[in-house]
């Protein structure tokens, strides 16, 4: 089990260092420094972070409750295995709310724009030069973007339920930015969903959006199963 660097205990509240334990592991999870079905004890992520177990274990616990770890009462936790099955059925559930959202958007008055599909035109219709390049904050902002999409509905539970499933997929779905022609292409996608959505294209839309999420999809699946070869073969090698 690899962490990173331990934290300091010092006079930090209890709540502010389970998040600080919580932000690390997940981090770990996310980079592959922790692999899918690693297993270890609070005690040894107590011990490598010092501090005590409290904390750990409500860090372990929230981590649980997202989806990321299994607990195991008697052999400790595990850094719970890839379901490629159940983020593909998460994808496809992605698919049915955002389609759903750009028939609202389409459907609304000529007069009303939402202020929120004001803003992501100004992010996303932009000239090549005025272009972020930093993946890290691409995925960021693309997930935003399908977020807001939802949110320029209107409908609290739509957005909520797109929230959630948006969170899961999360782990996988940043890796997509890895690459710099999928920057660039996320960028060109997005402003021609936005610009069938602005002229109410609403068929269009729907069909641009589904192929943009279906590429994703494809994409972060080999990125994710290259870079898990990649962190296991890692492993070995520090071993041996």
């Amino acid at each position: 089990m690899q962490l990173v660097d331990p934290i300091r205990r010092g006079k930090e509240r209890p709540e502010n260092l389970a998040e600080r334990i919580y932000g690390q592991l997940k981090d770990d999870i996310f980079e592959f420094r922790l692999l899918p079905g690693d297993r270890f004890s609070e005690g040894e992520v107590a011990e490598r972070m010092a501090a005590s177990r409290t904390p750990v274990r409500q860090a372990l616990y929230r981590l649980e409750r997202e989806g990321y770890l299994e607990v195991y009462f008697r052999s400790g936790w595990q850094v719970k295995p890839f379901d490629f099955a159940h983020f593909e059925e998460l994808y496809d559930v992605r698919i049915v709310l955002e389609q759903a959202a750009v028939k609202r958007l389409c459907d609304r008055e000529a007069q009303e724009t939402p202020a929120l599909l004001s803003e992501l035109k100004r992010i996303w219709m932009v000239a090549p030069e005025q272009r972020l390049e930093d993946g890290r904050e691409v995925s960021r902002l693309d997930e935003r973007f399908h977020c807001q999409l939802v949110e320029a509905t209107g409908n609290r539970e739509m957005a909520r339920l797109h929230g959630e499933v948006s969170e899961k997929i999360r782990i996988i779905r940043r890796l997509d930015f890895t690459q710099t022609p999928r920057v660039q292409a996320t960028y060109d996608e997005h402003a021609r969903i936005l610009g069938a959505i602005l002229s109410r294209r609403c068929e269009e839309a729907q069909l641009m959006l589904k192929a943009h999420i279906e590429v994703s999809k494809a994409e972060v699946r080999k990125i994710t199963l290259h870079m898990l070869h990649s962190a296991r073969e890692r492993a070995v090698q520090a071993q041996g």
